[in-house]
């Protein structure tokens, strides 16, 4: 079990001024925290990857799993207050679905999910189970370490999910590709393929042959992203599925190493 920085926890419940309508005025009457609205969250994270070791000597950190087109991916430092709550930011700014009243009060409440459940999976997450891989640009990498240059995220999991594990015979777990985030201005210079090509690494490393995805059936950048990948469509969601009022139907995308 990982041990996090208790200042993380109280990010993770923040105070927010309530807002209440009278009339034509917005007024601000009691505070909130996050006690008054538990959630869950499923996001993915652990500590930094290492392993190299020759000759008995001293472990070797790993800098990145994947470098290329000025990217560098490498895993997520636990241990670092200032990237986890970058990297919580990176994702909830990709996913925050906005809203025409009170949306900024909305999205830092959606941020604050979004690191209470990174904070969780950093806690209790094996580290060969679940990782969360971060993006940066090399350059700056080289001459700061500030952790603000992260501008991409991944989420990897070690599951067992039958409807996935049915396509692939004799295959017993797989890794699942989620959670894959940009941050707006970075958008277009290949970080989304260098990202993906970072879980192919780390999927020879982990020992595993099947990675898998899920994208909506209507989004046409996403899939060519991850067909060009090597992703495949092996299943989609059934017909009804798409009839309840909000979801949007999905696709199943795997790719299998020999």
């Amino acid at each position: 079990m990982a041990h996090l920085p208790q200042s993380l926890y109280s990010l993770a419940r923040p105070e927010f001024q309530y807002p209440v309508k009278s009339g034509q005025r917005i007024t601000y009457r009691r505070k909130l925290t996050w006690s008054h609205f538990p959630v869950i969250v499923r996001c993915a994270s652990t500590e930094s990857l290492t392993s190299l070791t020759q000759n008995n000597a001293a472990e070797i950190e790993l800098k990145y799993l994947v470098s290329q087109h000025g990217w560098g991916v490498r895993r997520l430092k636990r241990d670092d207050e200032d990237e986890i709550r970058r990297v919580s930011l990176v994702q909830a700014e990709a996913f925050h679905i906005p809203l025409a009243l009170f949306n900024d009060f909305f999205f830092l409440f959606f941020q604050a999910e979004v690191l209470s459940g990174l904070l969780y999976k950093l806690k209790n997450s094996p580290s060969d189970r679940y990782a969360c891989l971060v993006a940066e640009q090399t350059s700056e990498a080289e001459t700061s370490s500030s952790s603000s240059s992260v501008v991409g995220v991944v989420d990897v999991t070690v599951q067992t999910e039958s409807s996935v594990l049915r396509h692939f015979p004799g295959v017993e777990e797989y890794l699942y590709v989620s959670g894959l985030a940009v941050s707006k201005a970075q958008r277009r210079k290949k970080m989304g393929s260098t990202l993906l090509k970072a879980c192919d690494v780390l999927c020879y490393l982990w020992g595993f042959k099947v990675l898998a995805l899920r994208a909506y059936e209507d989004d046409a950048a996403a899939r060519n992203l991850y067909s060009n990948a090597g992703y495949n469509v092996v299943a989609s969601d059934p017909p009804w599925s798409s009839t309840w009022i909000g979801r949007k139907r999905r696709v199943l995308m795997t790719k299998r190493f020999s």
